[in-house]
């Protein structure tokens, strides 16, 4: 099985691609045949603007750009998509939120013909969030961020795409003597991201 890991943060020795590549080893080690790639939005200049183009797709008007449709073919090859990213401004950056707002297109996520009903095309994917935060967890809780994440994110997006989200992580601000306890969290998130096709396997 395939895991697609989307890392969103600008500096590549950053904490949070350390965590992204300790869950894709995490991944690796699970069992044979299991395997992750990491799509760097930074690094490859991802563009998460939607613009009139995408306006014109989104209405099928026009087709999808081609970054788009790259990145909806990588999509379409994951058994499983993990978001990675600091928290900023209580949310996700603006270039994850635009990578979502343009690969989550109207046809291929979900299909809203105007009529009423919107038919989810993501049933099949199990998603995995790893949010970074930059405060402690008393913090997070007293201003009820808890609540506001899974109202956005694993209603607003996931759910209105059919999609499952199984793992919602939180790592909270941490001092240096912290890191290595979140990233044996983050490798072992990712051994567990296939857990349950690995126990399959196991009893064939």
């Amino acid at each position: 099985m395939h895991a697609l890991i989307v890392v969103s943060h600008p500096v590549s020795d950053s904490l949070t691609h350390t965590i992204a590549r300790k869950i894709a080893g995490g991944i690796a080690q699970s069992a044979s045949g299991h395997s992750a790639e990491i799509a760097d939005l930074a690094a490859e200049g991802f563009d998460p603007r939607f613009t009139a183009a995408d306006m014109s797709a989104f209405n099928k008007q026009a087709p999808l750009p081609q970054d788009v449709i790259t990145e909806q073919t990588r999509l379409d090859r994951a058994d499983a998509l993990v978001l990675v990213y600091p928290i900023y401004w209580w949310s996700m950056p603006g270039q994850l939120k635009g990578w979502i707002d343009r690969v989550f297109a109207n046809g291929w996520a979900y299909d809203d013909k105007g009529e009423g009903k919107v038919v989810k095309k993501l049933q099949h994917l199990k998603v995995h969030l790893v949010a970074i935060g930059g405060a402690d967890m008393r913090t997070f809780a007293r201003h009820g961020y808890f609540g506001a994440m899974k109202t956005q994110i694993d209603h607003g997006i996931f759910n209105y795409c059919g999609a499952t989200v199984a793992t919602s992580e939180l790592f909270f601000s941490a001092q240096p003597m912290d890191i290595p306890i979140h990233l044996a969290k983050a490798q072992a998130l990712g051994g567990n991201i296939f857990a349950s096709a690995n126990r399959e396997q196991a009893c064939a």
